[in-house]
């Protein structure tokens, strides 16, 4: 008994598959991708963020500086008290 085929398509092979040559064309192009420009917004925040994190708490040259200066009797006036109380209470109020 012979079974004739009915169709023209191979059952051995599938006719959705792309055949080796396709896919050689195809790696040719190369892939890419596309970021949107919220996705680069959050990327950078997340960037920053972790640099903040990764910075110390206290900087200490500037902390020398300030105990240097406040030492020194010239630099407490109050011209100096005056614009730092003001400064204080511009955050404060806003």
């Amino acid at each position: 008994m012979t079974i004739d085929r009915l169709n023209s398509i191979d059952p051995i092979r599938d006719p959705a598959k792309p055949s080796p040559t396709e896919r050689s064309s195809r790696a040719v192009r190369g892939d890419s991708i596309a970021i949107s420009s919220d996705a680069a917004q959050k990327a950078e925040l997340f960037n920053a963020l972790e640099l903040a994190k990764a910075a110390p708490d206290v900087r200490s040259d500037l902390v020398a500086e300030l105990k240097a200066k406040i030492q020194d009797p010239n630099y407490l006036n109050d011209a100096v008290l005056n614009m730092t109380a003001d400064k204080i209470l511009d955050q404060l109020l806003g």
